[in-house]
């Protein structure tokens, strides 16, 4: 009887606990429902449009015609389309060391400074990466016009500068050193907060041992700051074979087409042309080469990540 008495209390408090359990939730998803609605309506929906247009012939304003894999067809013998994809190639290629070397000795830096210089340095070298890319190309057109600052600082020591944005040579170097410019902050901050988090007692040991700093930065930094190396590759590999604002600001993927990015053309494609399912298709490839390209990576990282 005694133990009947004490378990009717405990079953009479489950429902109550399962209804305000059942409320808590209903109210949770009312707070976020705003946002999973924006994501569905504005990320998720758009992906299947994408999908489904690229076996089209549409123009963005009349219905769309069916017509199978032949803008996929078309891409095969598109040869602008490779030229972007292999200036896009050769962008990847010029930005990525120069940003990653870039924010390694930055973030160096920023690590070897005390608390004043390291808040005033990452705060000058992280605000380029948050400012407006449309403002950073309009300076960068300033500074690098025929008779701009550059120029005229080369024309005082005997040099002749070329025409940066102008010149097919010149054009895409100087959009690479802009691009690096621009986006050192972030991965500075992934690799200065990697740096900080390798323990002290480490290079200590290795001073007692007779390790010069080289040798210090090679077996020790190097290693063990591979995950955060990893981690800005992969992204800024993504964000490379993205690129649009600067070239759209600078160049217009001029002259001629020495700039001319895949998403430049994909979006000279959509907006220029009216070619919206050409344009999709062009997304879907770009997703697949994006796609494979990061497994290889994540494939190749078990070789040389280290992960303590």
């Amino acid at each position: 009887m005694a133990t009947l008495i004490a378990e009717r209390p405990k079953a009479a408090v489950r429902p109550s606990r399962r209804r305000a359990l059942r409320q808590q939730t209903l109210t949770g998803w009312l707070f976020i429902a705003p946002l999973v609605l924006g994501i569905l309506l504005w990320q998720v929906a758009p992906v299947f449009v994408s999908l489904f247009s690229s076996f089209t012939d549409w123009d963005g304003i009349t219905d769309p015609t069916l017509i199978g894999g032949a803008n996929y067809a078309d891409l095969l013998h598109d040869g602008l389309f490779w030229t972007t994809l292999g200036n896009t190639v050769a962008f990847t290629v010029g930005v990525l060391p120069l940003t990653l070397v870039a924010a390694l000795g930055l973030a160096l830096l920023c690590n070897a400074g005390g608390r004043v210089s390291n808040a005033f340095f990452r705060t000058a070298y992280f605000t380029p990466y948050v400012t407006s890319l449309v403002a950073i190309g309009l300076v960068w057109t300033k500074l690098l016009a025929p008779r701009g600052p550059l120029n005229t600082v080369l024309s005082a020591v005997g040099v002749t500068g070329p025409s940066w944005l102008t010149d097919a040579h010149w054009a895409m170097p100087a959009v690479i050193v802009v691009s690096a410019w621009q986006g050192v902050g972030y991965p500075m901050v992934i690799l200065l907060a990697g740096l900080q988090g390798i323990p002290e007692s480490l290079y200590e040991a290795a001073k007692v041992d007779g390790a010069r700093a080289w040798r210090r930065f090679r077996s020790i930094t190097l290693p063990l700051l591979t995950p955060q190396i990893f981690f800005v590759l992969i992204t800024q590999f993504i964000t490379s074979f993205q690129i649009f604002a600067l070239i759209f600001v600078l160049t217009k993927g001029g002259p001629g087409n020495a700039t001319n990015v895949y998403i430049y053309y994909l979006y000279q494609n959509a907006f220029t042309f009216g070619r919206l399912g050409y344009a999709s298709a062009m997304a879907w490839v770009l997703f697949l080469i994006i796609g494979i390209v990061t497994l290889l990576q994540l494939r190749l990282q078990r070789r040389w990540v280290f992960y303590s």
